[in-house]
């Protein structure tokens, strides 16, 4: 599922729990709807292309689904911090993995 009002991001914001990886910061808070709800924020600033930006969100979408197969009731913003592609993915891969690791 994904966070889509201003008013989610908001509240995810506010709760103030943030973990970082050389690539990735992740905000995230519990919620009560038993199951995880991303939403992202890859900048203009940092890539220019769309097709880069949106491939960056692809391919963590794709990293957290795979790494989540049990129920996880949070919500995460995930905030890309320095520009990655298709060669630097599986660093991403594991830089996912621990940080999910420590949320649960």
């Amino acid at each position: 599922m994904k966070l889509r009002t201003p008013n989610e991001f908001s509240f995810v914001f506010n709760y103030k729990k943030k973990i970082t990886s050389p690539h990735l910061f992740i905000h995230y808070c519990p919620n009560d709807q038993g199951v995880y709800r991303l939403g992202f924020i890859v900048s203009k600033k940092l890539e220019s292309l769309a097709v880069k930006r949106n491939y960056m969100r692809r391919s963590i979408r794709e990293i957290i689904k795979t790494q989540l197969s049990k129920p996880f009731s949070f919500d995460m913003i995930i905030r890309v911090r320095k520009s990655f592609y298709k060669d630097s993915f599986d660093d991403l891969n594991q830089e996912i993995k621990t940080l999910i690791a420590i949320i649960k």
